[in-house]
């Protein structure tokens, strides 16, 4: 009996390789066709940006980027393809993103350095052809949109575990600027580090957000470790690579991304000890966006001080059946005992059918200012 030959077993038929060969050579064409029609899309953005800059209209358009996706999502099912749909979003905010930069180069203020949680959020929502302008903390963002150096800005407004970030919230009183949009981005941390094996890390930095919402997990596999704040994400990671490098067994927690950047091992994922931890952003512009129909409004507004005032206002969106997602309270700079309201409701308030309520809430109210209604937002998984 004929010894078989063992390469020759495990080597492909031919006719497995002739089959493989004409995939790719219909890959090929199929691409050369997309890559065709890229091109006539990008043709008719460029033509788009030449009509809004005699109308000196925005670039930036959150609820027709959403209509577009939603019937997308809704042709693709049809079809009954292969794609997912997180898949086909994922590419269509990339040619979004094309196009938008096409029409005209924007700048997109954010809290810094690059690799924060904040700068992966903006650059999964609104795509890798933005340019992404690192700011030194929330306030820098706020004036570099009032002041029209940026075009727009993201924020982090909330995190479904530690509540309201109080700073975003005074700002919006000292700046009057717009939301245009809003996004939830899961967040999910990871230890990153130069060393292989985990219980050789003596030190774990990170910011202070992230130890706490690690704490658990750190606590039950680092407990000899010491814990050290840092100002961002970003900045332990680049200090663990500088540290790591002169033989220092140290870790941090940030975005599984920036392992990449910064040479790093994952030495664990998910590592947060609550897994539903989402972080609410919201891009800001130095206008309000104006188009047809809007899902949400936000909006600020202060009391007299009586007896009722609050219930009042109240009572105004109860009675149109309106939902409010949220109601908090901060206190009013430079007056003591004083507080401003932030709401927001699941309704367009600056439709002209609301035209009689939003006045009757203005009679009740000291101050009301709308921050601005914007589409219902995406929640995007972690990159």
């Amino acid at each position: 009996m004929p010894v078989e030959d063992k390469h020759t077993a495990c080597a492909p038929t031919s006719t497995a390789e002739e089959r493989m060969r004409a995939l790719r050579e219909q890959i090929d064409g199929l691409d050369k066709e997309l890559l065709a029609l890229l091109n006539r899309r990008a043709a008719c953005s460029k033509e788009v940006g030449a009509v809004k800059a005699g109308a000196k209209d925005l670039i930036f358009k959150p609820f027709r980027e959403k209509d577009v996706l939603e019937k997308l999502v809704q042709t693709n099912q049809a079809l009954d393809g292969p794609l997912p749909e997180s898949h086909l979003q994922a590419i269509y905010r990339e040619i979004f993103s094309s196009s938008r930069s096409l029409q005209r180069p924007q700048q997109v203020a954010y809290l810094g350095p690059e690799g924060t949680f904040s700068y992966f959020a903006g650059q999964q929502y609104l795509g890798h052809s933005v340019d992404l302008t690192p700011m030194h903390d929330l306030q820098a963002v706020f004036h570099a949109v009032h002041s029209r150096e940026c075009e727009l800005g993201i924020i982090p407004l909330e995190n479904s575990l530690q509540g309201t970030v109080g700073q975003s919230l005074d700002l919006f009183l000292r700046y009057e600027v717009f939301i245009q949009a809003e996004l939830s981005s899961r967040i999910s941390h990871c230890l990153l580090g130069t060393t292989d094996d985990i219980a050789e890390v003596e030190a774990v930095y990170s910011h202070p957000q992230p130890l706490a919402q690690c704490g658990d997990w750190l606590r039950a596999r680092l407990p000899k470790a010491k814990y050290i704040p840092t100002e961002s994400t970003a900045a332990a990671a680049r200090l663990v690579a500088e540290l790591g490098a002169t033989g220092q067994k140290v870790a941090a927690i940030g975005h599984a991304a920036l392992a990449e950047k910064h040479r790093l091992q994952i030495l664990a994922r998910s590592i947060e000890d609550l897994p539903d931890n989402w972080t609410r952003f919201v891009i800001i512009g130095a206008s309000p966006v104006r188009q047809e129909t809007r899902d949400k409004t936000s909006m600020l507004f202060t009391l007299p001080d009586k007896a009722g005032s609050l219930v009042r206002v109240l009572m105004v969106l109860s009675g149109l059946g309106i939902n409010m997602k949220k109601l908090e309270s901060r206190p009013l700079r430079g007056e003591r005992w004083q507080y401003v309201f932030f709401v927001d409701v699941e309704a367009d308030l600056q439709e002209a059918s609301y035209r009689g309520a939003l006045e009757t809430m203005r009679e009740h109210c000291h101050t009301l200012r709308i921050l601005g209604s914007y589409p219902q937002g995406p929640y995007l998984e972690a990159m």
